[in-house]
């Protein structure tokens, strides 16, 4: 839309633009069309608008074909978008977006995110679109020329933080150009910028627990001009040996420590794994035959090595709302790294039931403990690494406790996204829990 038209349009539906929800309209079609081609877009991109205006980035992103949700807080703006993208690749919702709830876009084969965010509270939105794990494989921002360049700053810089090691832990930022206050209407007090923002790869940056991790950065974070050390001394005891460990002055403040270093430091306050003894001897699995009786036990490497046939047990959680609780497992993981999973899974060791192991993977697992009840026995297959697999569930309404060390994250899900999720990207599951919840759902549908 041209600068000559925008005010009459705002006059026609009665919008006079409110700074306190950052309204300032894109009038430079150039730049749109620019921005919309760094979002890489095509006709199987699910493309989620946040703040979308007047539509400059739609008009764009539709043009390439892709599906867009836009997300308006202004019923004006929403009734105008409505009328002029009478598209079937358009939809529209009337809230605030940051009450959006992201978890249905699991259910789309390749979601990407762009907006000009309302400079207010774009540090909010960003927290909450990309709190991990997210669906978004791609994220273009048009954000406050500060805030970007403090989400790709690098350490000894006075815009490295709290908030830059929050989003590169799990992403990596590209600070792609700066944008000047003259191109839109009415012109903001400030200029911008634009950020693109994806998933870092798998095995890029080692794991940590990131609950502590992000704990010690906002510690180390609170006062700046103070000593690391000092800062996090409750919980990091032997700073002076960990500073030497990693090459750090004692002395260090926090903006001097890089993001490879703090996730050293959190491992060492909070190691993943943990500490083994001289030669520990190796789990062993109870091995059966093909009626499931058993023959005894094995080295956990020699029986997936040579596929021989084992138990293991699943274990679905559901709350009252009737969601069911998935993990996502640990990047560490031999089998399955990073795919989502059953709420707790685990092998039946030499000499346990099932209903042992299930109870105790459930404590393991999720630190908690509820009355399960067995719903299946599945048979052995190549769909289930050759494990015969009992199949359990139970309710828990109460705090649920991953372990770090086993889960990277979770959270609940209604069952018929479950459902659709699973269609739309069955790789991102583990091929046990594609077994357990087929199972599942025919005695649930």
């Amino acid at each position: 839309m041209k600068l000559s038209e925008i005010p009459a349009v705002l006059r026609e539906i009665g919008v006079s633009p409110v700074k306190t929800l950052g309204q300032n309209f894109l009038h430079d079609n150039n730049l749109a069309r620019w921005i919309v081609d760094q979002a890489d877009l095509n006709a199987n991109d699910y493309v989620v608008e946040i703040g979308p205006g007047l539509g400059a980035l739609t008009e764009f992103a539709l043009e390439k074909g892709a599906r867009v949700l836009a997300i308006e807080k202004d019923n004006r703006l929403m009734q105008f978008l409505r009328e002029r993208f009478a598209d079937e690749n358009f939809e529209i919702v009337h809230g605030d977006a940051l009450q959006f709830d992201t978890r249905p876009l699991c259910a789309q084969p390749r979601v990407k995110l762009i907006g000009n965010l309302p400079y207010y509270i774009s540090s909010q939105l960003l927290i909450k679109f990309l709190d991990y794990p997210s669906p978004i494989s791609l994220s273009l921002f048009m954000l406050q020329k500060e805030l970007a360049k403090r989400l790709g700053a690098a350490p000894r810089t006075r815009d490295y933080g709290a908030l830059t090691l929050q989003i590169q832990l799990r992403y990596r930022v590209e600070y792609l150009r700066t944008v000047s206050a003259n191109v839109f209407i009415p012109k903001p007090d400030v200029d911008s910028a634009i950020v693109r923002i994806t998933p870092r790869a798998h095995g890029e940056l080692p794991g940590c627990d990131s609950g502590v991790f992000h704990r010690l950065v906002r510690r180390g974070f609170s006062q700046r001009r103070k000593q690391l050390g000092k800062l996090t001394r409750e919980e990091v005891h032997n700073w002076e040996t960990i500073a030497a460990e990693l090459g750090l002055d004692a002395r260090a403040r926090a903006e001097e420590v890089s993001l490879e270093q703090w996730i050293a430091i959190t491992n060492r306050v909070a190691p993943l794994e943990p500490a083994k003894t001289k030669d520990p001897p190796e789990e062993r699995f109870q091995l059966v035959d093909q009626r499931d009786l058993p023959l005894g036990g094995a080295p956990r490497s020699q029986v997936h090595a040579n596929n021989l046939l084992h138990r293991a047990v699943h274990v679905l959680i559901f709350n009252s709302k009737g969601e069911v609780f998935l993990q996502l497992r640990s990047r560490s993981k031999d089998r399955y790294p990073l795919r989502w999973d059953s709420s707790a899974a685990g092998h039946v060791t030499e000499g346990e039931t099932y209903d042992q192991t299930a109870l105790r993977e459930l404590e393991e697992e999720l630190g908690i403990q509820t009355a399960l009840k067995q719903v299946a026995k599945l048979p052995a297959s190549d769909r289930t690494d050759s494990e015969f697999i009992g199949l359990y569930f139970g309710s828990y309404d109460g705090e649920i406790r991953p372990n770090a060390a086993e889960i990277e994250a979770g959270r609940f899900l209604q069952p018929a996204l479950v459902d659709e999720w699973v269609k739309a990207r069955p790789d991102d599951f583990a091929s046990g829990f594609l077994e357990c919840w087929k199972i599942w759902r025919e005695k649930n549908p």
